[in-house]
């Protein structure tokens, strides 16, 4: 599947993306990185910063930047930057119901 084919992801559709780059993911999904597909300097420096692969992510906010939630850390990243992280959906449990 190309990555042109890909559809946005949002919480009820979110299921039928396999990959897809994080500047197209709807804010408030939560994603986990699968791919970084940047030259290897730049993977370097993301995955010092806490992006590296198999980590969860929330995309906080897309407007000018991505804010995006790592652990307990937000954190800031152009569109272009966003492009070259490569993301699946994550099933969100269940909550509990409250009795």
């Amino acid at each position: 599947m190309s990555l042109m084919a890909i559809a946005h992801l949002s919480p009820d559709e979110g299921q039928r993306c396999e990959l897809c780059p994080l500047n197209r993911v709807q804010v408030g999904v939560v994603v986990r990185i699968r791919q970084l597909c940047a030259a290897p300097e730049l993977q370097n420096r993301l995955r010092e910063i806490g992006l590296c692969e198999d980590q969860i992510v929330r995309l906080v906010t897309s407007r000018n930047n991505l804010i995006c939630q790592v652990c307990n850390a937000r954190l800031a990243i152009s569109e272009q930057l966003a492009r070259l992280i490569l993301v699946e959906p994550v099933a969100v449990p269940a909550r509990c119901p409250v009795s």
